[in-house]
């Protein structure tokens, strides 16, 4: 334990093994998209987008399953619960979440949503040279499908507008609350201020439980 003037603070672990996976791969997997949209490799582009399907499936999934800094339950609050954790924001004395605080519970709804917005309109879109279209858009007429793809555009922007935000947060927290969002998420551990809770983790087997039908999912989509 560490003694930081009037509190105590030890080594916790907050984030589990398929949180984090998820976490890496969904920033690895977006910046392959975004790179092979930019240089026209749109067949790597597609599978890019399938990885992307498959691993916001999995969290949205382990957020009811998971363990308990993974459950929505355990971060997710209404509005008055964020804007009183707004007022406190500055004073890393007064409040300090385990898990996602409120307004990160914020941040990962809005990214969880556009990245499965972005996966779904991709899969109906129907671009103009008629080969680099979605898997799904003989589905939907050439209007709706040219439609999609534009929303598919705009949606792409809203979600580097979000990292941008999300990258901001990490070096606010880092320079005015003194926490290391970065290092947590490649540990699982960090210091936190003691008051003898310890989050509750669920055995790995369930995570394999539940990407297994989800890999098989992604394939199956992958050979229409």
């Amino acid at each position: 334990m560490v003694n930081t003037g009037s509190s105590v603070r030890k080594r916790v672990r907050v984030w589990d093994l398929p949180t984090r996976i998820w976490h890496w791969s969904i920033l690895i997997l977006f910046a392959a998209c975004w790179w092979t949209a930019d240089t026209d490799h749109m067949r790597w582009h597609l599978f890019a987008g399938y990885g992307v399907l498959g691993v916001v499936s999995f969290r949205i999934l382990w957020g009811f399953c998971g363990g308990q800094t993974a459950r929505f339950s355990s971060f997710v609050r209404g509005p008055a619960g964020v804007w009183r954790y707004a007022r406190k924001l500055r004073d890393r004395d007064r409040y300090e979440s385990l898990g996602h605080n409120p307004l990160g519970a914020l941040s990962i709804i809005v990214m969880l949503s556009l990245l499965l917005l972005q996966t779904i309109l991709g899969l109906f879109a129907v671009n103009n040279d008629g080969g680099s279209s979605g898997p799904l858009s003989h589905w939907v007429s050439y209007t709706v499908g040219r439609r999609f793809a534009h929303w598919h555009a705009d949606n792409f922007n809203l979600l580097l507008l979000l990292i941008g935000l999300h990258l901001t947060a990490i070096v606010f927290y880092r320079l005015v609350r003194g926490e290391n969002l970065v290092s947590a998420m490649i540990h699982g551990y960090k210091s936190h201020r003691s008051s003898g809770e310890t989050p509750y983790f669920v055995p790995l087997w369930r995570a394999v439980l539940l990407a297994v039908p989800i890999l098989i999912g992604i394939v199956l989509l992958a050979r229409i």
